[in-house]
């Protein structure tokens, strides 16, 4: 009987330790599948996963008792980490406000970001681009991709607008005798967020040919990788779009709306660093659970699924 209760504690401790190994485990997944699903951006993305990997070394450092490594690479978390709350301040402001209202299960769900459609927003804009063009009246489209801009990547942020998408308005901002022509108009989804942004222009050297609307695509695009950059010139006419630096240039209006289908169709694939991760549980899971199984001697779920 003695054996029996001692070999029973035992197992019972085991138990106990599987448990919170584990509930500790899928309490850092669901805290790092938080951050990826708040954080869309694919550059942030993969600082993120460097600051994972940096922890999980950590991690595995102090349990092989590297003092040394381990002492350093507690301090590099520690600096990595000050360092994207500074860099990631509006996505951990919004973290903490919905944690705060107690929206935990806005956490879990990746944003949608209201993407333009084909017949709709794109049309629009090729449309006022083309008018432009024609009329050599210079102009400058911000176009946000797949997350929110940072006003703090403007030089100036401009006039708020919010406005509904329209050949007319964008036309009517770039008039020459409108106050805001000069500056740039940012437009998130279907709406027109703000006109009259002044854009860090671009360090590089460029051709005499390109002006000061081309050398601010060129900047923020270099600056901000989710956003590309419609520009008309206003000497020649000519269309050009900027994206990660680059400036593709002359365009034609047909070349224009399939650039802008191919980058904003629902269709194109893009990096979900969420949805891994959720898998990822999924799969530890089923491993869990596959051990619970052998440990209290039940039938696990491929074996009942051959006696069926």
């Amino acid at each position: 009987m003695g054996d029996w209760w001692t070999q029973w504690l035992a197992n019972l401790g085991r138990s106990q330790s599987l448990l919170i190994g584990t509930l500790d485990i899928g309490l850092v997944l669901a805290l790092t599948y938080m951050i990826l699903v708040i954080i869309s951006e694919r550059r942030t993305l993969w600082m993120v996963r460097g600051f994972i990997i940096l922890m999980l070394a950590s991690a595995i450092s102090s349990r092989l008792h590297l003092q040394l490594l381990n002492f350093v690479l507690e301090k590099l978390v520690i600096g990595c980490a000050v360092a994207m709350a500074v860099a990631l301040q509006s996505e951990f402001r919004r973290f903490l406000e919905q944690l705060g209202r107690g929206e935990f299960q806005q956490l879990f769900q990746p944003s949608r970001l209201a993407v333009p459609k084909y017949n709709s927003v794109i049309d629009e804009i090729v449309d006022a681009v083309r008018e432009l063009s024609k009329n050599r009246i210079g102009a400058l489209l911000i176009l946000e991709t797949t997350g929110p801009m940072d006003e703090r990547d403007f030089s100036v942020p401009g006039v708020k607008l919010n406005a509904e998408v329209s050949k007319e308005l964008i036309q009517t901002i770039f008039q020459p005798k409108t106050l805001l022509h000069d500056g740039a108009t940012l437009i998130r989804g279907s709406r027109i967020v703000a006109s009259g942004i002044i854009l860090p222009l671009s360090g590089r050297t460029a051709s005499r040919q390109l002006g000061t609307r081309h050398r601010a695509a060129m900047g923020i695009t270099e600056r901000v990788e989710n956003c590309i950059c419609v520009v008309v010139s206003e000497e020649t006419g000519s269309i050009s779009l900027a994206e990660r630096g680059t400036l593709n240039r002359p365009l034609t209006i047909t070349k224009l709306k399939e650039s802008l289908e191919t980058r904003f169709s629902p269709n194109v694939d893009r990096e979900a660093g969420a949805p891994d991760l959720l898998s990822l549980g999924r799969q530890i899971r089923s491993k869990v659970l596959a051990l619970f199984s052998r440990l209290l001697g039940l039938p696990s779920t491929a074996s009942r699924r051959d006696k069926k």
